[in-house]
């Protein structure tokens, strides 16, 4: 690559990222800022001066980032890209850890198990514990140890700390304690490793080992850590781990787009990397290329008002662009069909195809109005985070064949394959073989494969010829088959492909080319130069850490629109974005009230949704939808009045109005006030009327005894007094005179207000 080539097509921060020597690097990159970019040139210009790529790692949150990432690289300086240590956390630390293995007593084939492998190992020893499964729910249970060990918390720490055993004892469920522990200890006899333990095992690995992480403290001159952000607790220990020795740290991401608090993710990392860094150079990518000014103006105005932030002043010289529509409907069906519409009109008016379309919204549950109206206009869509192909039961089937066959301790793939294709094996016999293995202290494959030594009677012959198909199989290992010609063998000798072409309905014809599929992204797997490693152990492992954004596309069209929750949406771009379901206790979530932290965190959720967009942006509400059966009147989203005025276009909130609307908060009034509040002239500097903040200790009331003349205080609305009562069966609504906003009518059943006493 020539230097003066990809240097000149930097602006001056981007260069100065790239350029930048040895030493800790913080790159604070804004949405749209060209990080990626940046991080690839740095990479490329390493090697070109003289850095060994064996020596460079590059840690990504998925395959499909480290993938482009790679590539771009290759395409700069050749085939010599291959040989950095590229990928994800997850995919990175599974590497260590295979290598590894034998200092935490694994081996290197060791399973690696995914949400429902661990779900269902949890539900079989909540059974055997005798527990309700309705209050040690195996979702609930999973959550919990998951986030213990994303803390780095043991089995033994957590039974011993008096707080989690005072908030299990509060919650009813004191024995989580002891599933963990017990949890833990079936994981490890099963030579299995689940997603989260990847990370924890690593920071064990470098901790009780000080020569191995000598080892990789020395092999690693360059650490870089894209969307920093998001890094957990575990995650940012083994980065500062790995790079204490050279500290040649870069770690790039955007505070503002932190939105991965559930799953783990600290935002103190990147607000406080400099404590850890005191010597840490900061350079900021504040100019965006991907949005017009209109977007990146509005997304400004909104994520302005968190108090905690690192503060940038994002730009663009793109052009101004359309202003942002908001669409008012009278229920989510309409609010579908509004949508669809605005989708279909102007895909006719500026010749767009449907992938230039995007559907944004909070939850997954809220893709049915969208589906429903978009195939009455014969629009074609698809969904991002519905079921993986990898989770579909015939996919999991074979691939837990091919898990067995590597690792015969592996305990769920053996319960899920034991009388698959049906061999007339019952759950009480596979209980009967866990038993005397653990009886036996011995494996369950010890017990399978020598049963005539364990145990009598019929069910002797099929566990035998079980045992025999295995063994058949691992000859197959042992003799350096490839792994397409080991799972091909398997799916055909196993009898799982004949079951399935036998099944001459849709759906067996669909499971059957399902299968089909799998075994021809193996033999890709084989047939790329890209892996090295082409046994069945390293594509087992490179499927485990796929992730949704990683999946195959089964539409061989892809000219749709695409539909996901925002969560899933970050890091991709689209024409043309709407953000639906804008509502309170929708978006914001309800289960994101209870502190400003949270709220903080839903705001950067809703500047992430808006920063997706690159031409044209539209917003929109329901005044009401059903949820879990019952029609709820909505209020509109408070994020939809932290947009600068002058930046939206409310003409379509105004069309239709019906007395109705106007007797429910949030109703025309709405779009009334919002335009009240766009200056008659857009050019002049016009101050942004703030949202109400609420008082520090802001809690909702118990409003059952509300009456006339009680003085409240709304989240958005402010301080107010009841001015009138009406009770209509269980439908109770307030009138209250605000002393701001003014008189509004709210329902008692989903409107929060505190009394002021």
């Amino acid at each position: 690559m020539n230097n003066n080539g990809y240097l000149s097509t930097l602006n001056d921060p981007q260069r100065e990222a790239v350029l930048y020597g040895n030493g800790p690097l913080m790159i604070i990159a804004g949405a749209g800022s060209g990080k990626t970019r940046v991080l690839t040139y740095r990479i490329a210009h390493l090697i070109e001066n003289g850095v060994d790529p064996f020596r460079i790692l590059s840690l990504t949150f998925t395959n499909k980032a480290s993938g482009e990432m790679r590539h771009r690289i290759e395409n700069a300086v050749g085939t010599e890209a291959r040989n950095i240590w590229m990928g994800t956390f997850h995919s990175v630390f599974a590497k260590i850890l295979r290598i590894e293995a034998r200092y935490l007593g694994y081996t290197s084939d060791f399973s690696i198990y995914d949400t429902d492998d661990s779900k269902s190992l949890l539900r079989s020893i909540i059974k055997e514990y005798n527990l309700d499964d309705k209050v040690y729910k195996a979702n609930v249970v999973f959550n919990r140890i998951s986030g213990a060990k994303n803390r780095l918390v043991s089995a033994d720490d957590y039974m011993n700390n008096a707080i989690i055993q005072a908030d299990d004892e509060a919650a009813k469920m004191k024995e989580i304690g002891r599933l963990y522990k017990t949890y833990v200890t079936r994981c490890f006899q099963a030579n299995a490793m689940d997603f989260d333990d990847l990370l924890y095992n690593t920071n064990i690995l470098f901790r009780d080992f000080p020569d191995v992480l000598y080892k990789y403290q020395h092999k690693f001159q360059h650490v870089m850590v894209d969307e920093f952000q998001d890094t957990n607790v575990s995650q940012y220990l083994i980065t500062r781990k790995l790079s204490a020795v050279h500290r040649n740290i870069v770690v790039v991401g955007d505070d503002a787009q932190s939105i991965y608090a559930f799953r783990g993710a600290n935002i103190e990392n990147i607000l406080n990397f400099e404590k850890d860094f005191p010597d840490v150079q900061t350079i900021k990518l504040e100019q965006n290329y991907r949005s017009t000014s209109t977007i990146v103006n509005a997304a400004n105005s909104v994520i302005a008002r968190n108090k905690t932030q690192l503060k940038k002043e994002t730009f663009t010289v793109n052009e101004e662009g359309s202003l942002i529509d908001v669409i008012k409907a009278g229920s989510d069906n309409e609010e579908g069909r509004l949508v669809a519409t605005a989708i279909f009109e102007e895909k006719m008016q500026k010749s767009l195809r449907n992938e230039n379309f995007a559907i944004l919204y909070r939850t997954n549950a809220q893709s049915r109005s969208f589906e429903e109206a978009l195939r009455k206009l014969g629009i074609k869509y698809r969904i991002i985070g519905g079921q993986s192909f990898y989770q579909r039961k015939e996919i999991k089937d074979l691939l837990a064949y091919l898990r067995f066959t590597v690792n015969q301790r592996d305990e769920e793939a053996f319960k899920r394959i034991i009388n698959l294709p049906k061999r007339g094996i019952g759950d009480t016999t596979v209980a009967k073989i866990t038993v005397t293995a653990a009886e036996n202290n011995v494996a369950i494959w010890d017990v399978v494969a020598n049963i005539a030594s364990f145990a009598s009677g019929r069910t002797i012959a099929p566990i035998e010829q079980f045992g025999t198909l295995i063994k058949s199989f691992k000859l197959l290992v042992e003799d350096g088959k490839d792994a397409y010609e080991i799972a091909a063998h398997i799916a055909k000798v196993s009898g799982i492909l004949r079951e399935l072409y036998e099944d001459k309905t849709v759906e067996g014809l669909s499971r059957y080319e399902n299968v089909q599929e799998l075994l021809n992204g193996i033999k890709e797997f084989v047939d790329s130069d890209a892996n090295e490693d082409k046994t069945l152990s390293a594509f087992l492992q490179s499927v485990s850490l796929l992730t949704n954004a990683d999946e195959p596309d089964e539409n061989e069209d892809n000219d749709r629109v695409t539909m996901m929750t925002i969560h899933s949406a970050k890091g991709l771009e689209f024409r043309n974005v709407f953000i639906v379901g804008l509502e309170e206790d929708l978006f914001p979530s309800q289960m994101m009230l209870e502190s400003r932290q949270d709220l903080e965190e839903e705001r950067r959720l809703f500047y992430v949704a808006i920063t997706r967009a690159e031409k044209k942006l539209s917003f929109s509400y329901a005044e009401s939808r059903y949820q879990w059966g019952r029609l709820k009147m909505c209020e509109p989203s408070r994020f939809l009045l932290e947009v600068d005025p002058r930046f939206l276009n409310v003409s379509k909130m105004i069309q239709g109005a019906t007395e109705r609307e106007n007797s429910v908060a949030g109703g025309t009034s709405f779009a009334r006030n919002l335009i009240a509040r766009k200056p008659a002239e857009p050019k002049t500097n016009v101050a942004v009327a703030a949202a109400y903040t609420p008082s520090a200790d802001f809690t909702p009331s118990d409003t059952s005894d509300l009456k006339e003349g009680d003085r409240v205080e709304h989240m958005k609305f402010g301080l107010g007094n009841v001015t009138k009562m009406d009770v209509n069966g269980t439908d109770r609504k307030a009138t209250v005179k605000f002393d701001i906003v003014g008189e509004k009518t709210l329902l008692l059943s989903f409107a929060k207000l505190h009394i002021v006493k």
